[in-house]
């Protein structure tokens, strides 16, 4: 054994001690294929995006378009794999231009979301003082608001809303979560000994909080960004559930289950594979979403 004197440092020759070094998260598509659960919810939300994707050229069927009196309300049939709706028309056709609507709606709601929340809790965060009070006063005042009672009220008195208004409308009501979440992130950065050094070399403080401050802020808004993804395309079938949609004939997964809602007992397809395609969309985005968290640093981080 070696010998110590009070205040010396013992070291072991046989057992050397690696210097340690930064911790690096795994690499997000690595953990993703590493995961079984991950890859099935991959694979089915690929197979929605493509169906969405390709609709106009590989759905059977006109989705707005009446077949026949005789094909009114069929069940699934080697014709028709989701069976008809109550006036003829295709399901497989509807789901698939539904998917088309929904997520299409879904992802500019996001990303208007996600670059409003940016700007404004960027500059909240980095301005600090009176101006950080107020705008987050603001963003307090928005979150208080029910977000569904919110949307109904602008929904109502606005009317018939185009896909585009209904996406402005999303994304302009459901930013406020990531301004808090940018908020943190810049207060938590700008004081960091790289981001003092860039200000004492006299850059300009625009190129700090965007060459220094915001890459920092990438990781956790990607992850709230893909979980919120999620979020919306129940917001948004909720809505044209309840009416107050896409005007027809154009169709999302939410007025597709609303169609159908007075026949349940009789022609269950109408409601049951458009839900259960809402419903297994949404899975997998949320476990993506969750996977994607664990692998880019594991934090909590709360969706926009």
């Amino acid at each position: 054994m070696p010998s110590a004197t009070p205040g010396s440092v013992v070291a072991f020759a046989d057992a050397p001690v690696a210097p340690l070094g930064p911790w690096t998260p795994p690499h997000p598509a690595r953990a993703i294929l590493g995961d079984p659960a991950a890859v099935l919810a991959a694979v089915a939300l690929g197979i929605v995006a493509l169906a969405a994707l390709l609709a106009p050229w590989i759905a059977p069927f006109d989705p707005s378009l009446p077949l026949d009196l005789s094909a009114r309300a069929r069940p699934p049939s080697t014709t028709h794999w989701f069976g008809t709706d109550a006036i003829s028309r295709d399901l497989l056709s509807r789901v698939m231009y539904g998917a088309r609507l929904s997520l299409g709606i879904s992802f500019i709601a996001v990303l208007v979301a996600t670059l409003v929340g940016t700007g404004w809790g960027a500059v909240a965060g980095y301005a600090g003082g009176a101006l950080d009070s107020t705008l987050m006063r603001i963003v307090d005042t928005g979150l208080a608001i029910p977000r569904i009672i919110l949307l109904l009220a602008i929904v109502s008195l606005w009317g018939a809303l185009t896909a585009t208004g209904l996406a402005l409308v999303l994304g302009l009501t459901g930013w406020f979560g990531a301004s808090r979440l940018v908020r943190a992130e810049v207060r938590r950065v700008r004081q960091r000994d790289f981001t003092l050094a860039a200000r004492a070399l006299g850059a300009a403080p625009s190129r700090v909080l965007v060459r220094h401050v915001l890459p920092h802020a990438i990781t956790p808004m990607l992850i709230a960004a893909t979980l919120a993804i999620g979020q919306v395309v129940v917001v948004e079938a909720g809505l044209a559930f309840l009416g107050y949609g896409i005007a027809p004939p154009a169709a999302s997964w939410g007025s597709i289950i609303r169609d159908g809602r007075d026949s349940v007992a009789t022609a269950w397809w109408m409601s049951v594979f458009p839900g259960v395609t809402l419903a297994l969309t949404v899975l997998a985005i949320n476990v993506l979403g969750d996977r994607l968290r664990a692998a880019l640093g594991g934090r909590q981080v709360p969706a926009p």
